[in-house]
């Protein structure tokens, strides 16, 4: 199914005759049509039982078996995407349609990151009334649903045209690595060339598109959310009728701008202080340093690099580097708040800080329940998918993991916080006995905790022999390899080392 600009509603013709102004930009400034693969592993390690600081009640206790299982989860199984709840996906923000000005005399090229804005924001409301076509086989009780439906919005530069692509993918999905068997699928559209790029789910499933040989660029994808409920009782026809379709783009470097890299690292900053100014405005108290208000007890360089670990692959920072960071923080500075929304592991974790709440008495419900002055949202599918609340929670989470460490992790930590956070964002990955391994390990290194300074490298992910900690040696700050003791949670701490330097102005993003 084709779909050009001319056949579109009249109020897409006010942005053709703007996009048409500014082909030559395009042309100068638009990267060709391709996206990075990513691949989501690790090596799953048992971690030795670390004795408790303080005695919990069997609320944080389930939590916390709860996080060492998703560690567990995450790094023995492919974490790609699995189905999204349907309350996230109806709770689906429609972009507006673009606005575009236009002079009488003459029309001014808009900004790249303008144009990728508005061709975004076409692609979005040519997509809402796509029908997504569902195919059954079999007959009576063997009758089954073949397949997912996607569809794509193309955009061809050479001929100013838009292309509606449908494409079905496996259902239910396979387990796909990069490197591994090619993804199947059926293309249904005639007179395209389609390729699999990378991931099987709601955010991460990205085809690359061709037409004569001409890259097109994508700029749109509506996916459908099933009902886990229906899906198990195998009622098909009802699965179909009910699937409440999304319409959001995943990472493209067609969308790849300097603008949007820097607008999302900003973004989430002040996303941070305002959940931190939330906390102090509402005198929420810290658990961690008592007679110390939650507010003063992480600061917000720190709460926002976890939004972009949790979303950043550890094989893709290894060989991209910083690349990897600017691929999510493009997705935070082009999607703001809606940026992760469906990001859903195979350990049940969703939304931006990768919160998990297995039976409703997971790691979620007991921030809830243990922070209750800081109104964190008792829905979890809500609460979650919401990055300032999630980040509020994430701050709760921090403050609980502290109070149960020992004295001396927490002492130097309030001397420290931005390079001692290296404990809680181990905790937050996996649990309490990451942390106590870690600090096993660390003796273990001849690395104090007074030694420890921040990493020193000027590019993230670059080969040696990290994951590593930095240690003051004399005038000199070397690195020091981290023993395995859990790979997930060494690479963990080793992207939150090098995203810091981007969020506490050491560095700054690049594209």
């Amino acid at each position: 199914m084709q779909k050009q600009i001319s056949k579109s509603e009249d109020r897409l013709l006010v942005l053709r005759h703007a996009v048409r102004a500014a082909c030559v930009v395009v042309a100068l400034l638009c990267a060709a049509c391709a996206t990075k693969v990513a691949n989501e592993e690790g090596d799953g390690e048992a971690v030795a039982v670390e004795k408790e600081a303080a005695p919990r009640d069997e609320l944080q206790a389930n939590s916390e078996a709860e996080r060492e299982e998703k560690t567990a989860k995450d790094e023995k199984e492919e974490p790609e995407d699995e189905e999204v709840p349907v309350a996230v996906a109806e709770s689906e923000h429609k972009e507006a349609p673009p606005h575009v000005n236009i002079p009488e005399v003459v029309v001014e090229a808009p900004d790249r990151f303008e144009l990728i804005h508005n061709l975004v924001a076409t692609a979005q409301t040519l997509l809402r009334d796509v029908k997504l076509e569902y195919v059954f086989t079999g007959q009576g009780k063997k009758e089954t649903l073949r397949g997912r439906p996607v569809a794509f919005a193309l955009w061809s530069e050479a001929h100013m045209e838009w292309t509606i692509v449908h494409i079905e993918i496996p259902r239910p999905p396979i387990k796909w690595k990069p490197g591994g068997k090619p993804l199947p699928f059926i293309l249904r559209t005639p007179g395209i060339e389609a390729r699999h790029v990378k991931g099987t789910g709601a955010e991460r499933l990205m085809f690359s598109f061709s037409k004569n040989g001409e890259p097109l660029k994508v700029y749109g994808r509506k996916f459908p959310v099933f009902d886990s409920g229906l899906l198990k009782k195998k009622r098909w026809r009802e699965v179909a009728s009910t699937a409440t379709p999304i319409v959001y783009l995943p990472f493209t470097e067609d969308t790849l701008d300097p603008s949007f890299v820097t607008g999302g690292r900003d973004f989430l900053l002040a996303t941070a202080r305002r959940a931190i100014a939330e906390l102090r405005q509402a005198k929420v108290p810290g658990r961690a340093f008592p007679g110390e208000m939650l507010a003063d007890v992480v600061p917000p360089e720190v709460i926002t690099t976890l939004a972009v670990i949790e979303q950043t692959d550890d094989s893709d920072f290894v060989e991209n580097g910083e690349g990897a960071f600017n691929e999510v923080l493009s997705q935070y500075g082009l999607k703001k708040e809606e940026a992760y929304r469906y990001s859903v592991s195979r350990a049940a974790a969703i939304g931006p800080m990768q919160f998990t709440n297995k039976r409703g008495k997971g790691t979620y419900a007991m921030v809830v329940k243990r922070c209750p002055e800081a109104k964190i949202d008792p829905d979890f599918e809500r609460g979650a998918t919401n990055l300032l609340n999630a980040m509020k929670a994430a701050i709760c989470l921090f403050d609980l993991d502290l109070a149960q460490m020992p004295s001396e992790i927490r002492l130097s930590y309030h001397d420290n916080m931005k390079v001692l956070g290296i404990f809680p964002v181990a905790s937050y990955n996996g649990g309490s006995r990451n942390v106590g391994k870690l600090y096993r390990v660390m003796k273990k290194m001849n690395v104090k905790l007074e030694e420890l300074r921040p990493s020193a490298r000027t590019t993230a992910g670059e080969s040696g022999t990290c994951p590593c900690l930095w240690k003051q040696d004399g005038a000199e700050v070397r690195p020091v390899s981290i023993p395995k003791y859990n790979n997930e949670n060494r690479w963990y701490i080793e992207k939150y080392q090098s995203i810091l330097k981007v969020f506490d102005g050491s560095a700054q993003p690049a594209a």
